[in-house]
């Protein structure tokens, strides 16, 4: 990328930005402070770079600190300090050229302060003002909620990453200078920081192969999300320093050793894996520190790729290896650039340990993954490979029709899961996210060859559609070009948002009558629960609203992007929560008006009764045409012993036989006559909707394979709740759909199969 730059004389532009305000006394020694850190940053950058524009640079720091001039940060310290421990990153860590440098120093210019985008791009040059831009938050404008604002300004800042890459380098050296600076903070936004670093930004360095960045990006977010298992980490680490530094001293000692007979010249060092690492074996596999074994790591480093492979034997000479446990990535490297060859042996005392093997090129791609490739000219300018991002303009294009939650999920799927390497039988390496299947791989070839699939051939032997497939498979496509098309179940069974992206698009494409007709099904089979009926939420007083709030033109538009899966119905009555309580508050206001005689329960109907979905299946003793409903407090489902309570004008409330509020014990004297027995009857309706409460060790992923045992047993999911406790667990609340006891009981059963799952209770009263 190249931009028009122009030399700022000493007597112009330079000299009115380093004019700055008069200071106060008391302000002198932060000052000096700050002058400190931006020579520090001077001198890093003409280490490795003497070539660099100065003057811009310079010119850059007084702008951002005449700027951001009275700003200070929550530690009460100047705010220009953060953009320069930035820059520092951006330098230290990234070796990134002057551009960088300047936009980290200018970053937050266009956000928290009067500064314009043209103001930076006549100051300084158009390059430095995207950069700018694309760092920047959409703070400007309105979102429905939430996950929308996230959606948006990931997405710009996706499509900044995908014209200039140093975009993202920037934005995560921001994010890391943030959360090692997060103690300022409040505990709620330290976890909402943390669980957004954790969930996005990490992965995203990881994604890049910035593997330094990542570690500390996920070891800083784990200090805030469970401090006390974090704490309990490193003092367990800090106990066992001693022990551990002998063991890793003896390894290196024996490899070193043996390189120097054989010849070999290379770097040898180990390393602890980093606390989240060990974090994920122990609370993901129920392990102690004690039980977790692979906690080392010795890299080599060597000069050629032929001394890899000779020091790969050599350390298979020196330990055992375990089978099943090597990995090439020479050969077959990952998507970000990573290679290195893997390998897992175990030592004299029966300890495991990984060792890998790479040159020195391949170690700086490690560390630093695509900044690695940042490439330096006398004027400042990065020849980096754009070719290589263009997979982020795929991943743009695929969720282009995706809504804020589909998005951000598709986005961790196809860029933060592990990978898994296949063949086409013409011997061409695939890559595709772990758990992928024939489907991912199809639609991965082309989409005509997803869309025109009949079958799949793995290694030869023919299998379903939703087979996992594993490293070093040989994948082939059996299509038909009188194929009719994708199944709507492929959406569900794809790993990869790629081929959920091209299937919905067909069915948007190819089925949109039919679209329409499963969406408006759908829609209405969710609204009807909430007692709101579809023509008063779509009246002509309302519609117009509904509309805006799900940014549709028209309600044909909506149910089609519900048919095709392009959201959800229940996604879709959560932006309309606001209009439907209005409608049922009105409800609530027309009942009041109808106030039933003291002491006479309205059980009968109407002469010209309609008998509600919700009551079916009763059998109340001794009365007929009476008015039934399944009470909130204990939510009753067939094969509860149950019974029922005349209420007053609402007909007969049925409680579970355990539930608190229907207690013999806790019963009013003077309502005994109203209690009376009631039975499940034969026509038991379809689904009954039923409350679980989950008490579980909290930890990442965990909601992930809570929703995948839902999703298992087709279990439909009303709503789901979650809220953290300070000692470590998490506790979550789900209102479900089930067609009867012995279902609620499968999934109960399943539910407590989950690691770290405490117990799972059906609450009451």
């Amino acid at each position: 990328m190249t931009s028009e730059r122009t030399t700022i004389p000493d007597n112009g532009l330079a000299a009115d930005l380093r004019t700055a305000p008069q200071i106060h006394r008391e302000d002198s020694v932060q000052d000096a402070i700050i002058e400190d850190q931006y020579a520090h940053l001077v001198k890093t950058v003409r280490n490795y770079n003497p070539a660099a524009d100065f003057i811009h640079i310079e010119s850059a720091y007084h702008f951002a600190k005449r700027c951001h001039e009275g700003q200070r940060r929550k530690s009460g310290e100047p705010y220009i300090i953060h953009p320069l421990a930035v820059a520092q990153i951006v330098a230290e860590e990234l070796k990134l050229d002057s551009e960088s440098i300047e936009a980290a120093l200018l970053h937050d210019c266009i956000e928290d302060t009067a500064a314009t985008y043209a103001d930076i791009a006549r100051l300084f040059s158009p390059t430095v003002a995207d950069l700018v831009e694309g760092v920047s938050k959409l703070t400007r404008i309105q979102y429905a909620t939430k996950e929308d604002e996230q959606m948006e300004n990931l997405r710009k800042m996706l499509i900044a990453m995908s014209k200039d890459i140093r975009v993202i380098l920037i934005k995560i050296s921001d994010r890391l200078h943030n959360m090692r600076t997060m103690e300022y903070q409040t505990p709620e936004k330290q976890k909402q920081k943390s669980f957004e670093t954790m969930e996005i930004y990490a992965p995203i360095a990881h994604r890049l192969g910035m593997q330094k960045m990542k570690w500390e990006l996920e070891d800083l977010s784990l200090k805030y999300l469970d401090p006390v298992g974090y704490r309990e980490i490193t003092e367990a680490l800090d106990e066992k320093a001693a022990e551990y530094d002998g063991f890793m001293s003896a390894v290196h000692d024996r490899i070193v050793t043996r390189l120097k007979e054989e010849g070999i010249e290379a770097t040898v060092y180990g390393r602890m894996k980093h606390p989240y690492s060990i974090y994920r074996k122990m609370y993901t596999q129920n392990k102690s520190l004690d039980d977790v074994f692979d906690l080392f790591a010795f890299r080599v480093i060597v000069d050629t790729v032929a001394d890899c492979y000779n020091v790969l034997g050599i350390v298979h000479d020196l330990f055992k290896p375990i089978l099943g446990r090597f990995k090439d990535y020479i050969g077959t490297p990952k998507p970000n650039m990573y290679q290195s060859l893997h390998t897992t042996v175990v030592g004299e005392s029966g300890i495991p340990f990984e060792v890998q093997i790479r040159t020195k090129e391949m170690h700086e791609i490690a560390e630093y993954g695509v900044a690695a490739h940042w490439k330096y000219k006398q004027n400042g300018q990065g020849a980096g490979d754009e070719g290589r991002y263009e997979w982020v303009r795929r991943l743009l294009e695929n969720q282009e029709d995706a809504d804020a939650e589909d998005f951000i999920h598709s986005l961790k799927v196809d860029m933060f899961a592990d990978e898994v390497f296949v063949f086409t039988p013409g011997g061409d390496v695939i890559n595709l996210p772990a758990g992928a299947t024939p489907i991912d791989f199809a639609y991965t070839i082309h989409s005509a060859i997803g869309n025109h699939m009949t079958g799949a051939k793995v290694n030869g032997r023919i299998v379903q559609f939703d087979y996992r497939l594993h490293n070093g498979d040989v994948v082939e496509v059996m299509t038909s070009k009188s194929a009719h098309g994708p199944s709507r179940d492929w959406v569900k069974i794809a790993r990869s948002s790629n081929a959920r992206s091209k299937i919905r698009q067909w069915f948007k494409r190819e089925k949109r009558d039919e679209n329409i007709v499963n969406g408006r099904s759908s829609f209405e089979a969710e609204l009807k629960r909430t007692g709101v009926t579809l023509k008063e939420l779509t009246n002509e007083e309302n519609l117009p609203s509904v509309l805006k709030k799900l940014c549709f033109t028209s309600l044909d538009d909506m149910y089609a992007a519900i048919g095709y899966g392009g959201i959800s119905a229940l996604k879709v009555m959560g932006r309309l929560r606001e209009d439907i309580q209005r409608i049922l508050h009105q409800h609530q206001t027309e009942r009041q008006a109808e106030v039933p005689v003291a002491g006479q329960p309205q059980l009968m109907r109407p002469a010209v009764p309609q008998r509600a979905k919700g009551e079916q299946g009763i059998v109340v003793e001794g009365l007929t045409n009476c008015l039934v409903k399944f009470s909130k407090c204990c939510t009753p489902v067939p094969g509860d012993d149950i019974v029922g309570f005349i209420t007053r004008g609402y007909g007969i409330s049925v409680h579970r036989a355990d539930c608190p509020n229907a207690d013999p014990a806790r019963r009013k004297p003077e309502e005994a006559g109203r209690w009376i027995k009631v039975s499940w009857g034969s026509d038991t309706r379809e689904s009954y909707r039923t409350s679980l409460e989950i008490t579980a060790k909290d930890r990442i992923n965990f909601i992930m394979d809570v929703s995948t045992v839902l999703s298992s047993t087709k279990t439909h999911v009303s709503s789901m709740n979650a809220r953290s406790t300070p000692d470590g667990f998490v506790l979550l609340s789900l209102d479900i759909d089930v067609h009867d006891g012995e279902q609620l009981q499968t999934v109960m059963r399943r539910l407590e199969q989950i690691s770290g799952v405490m117990r799972v209770t059906r609450p009451a009263g």
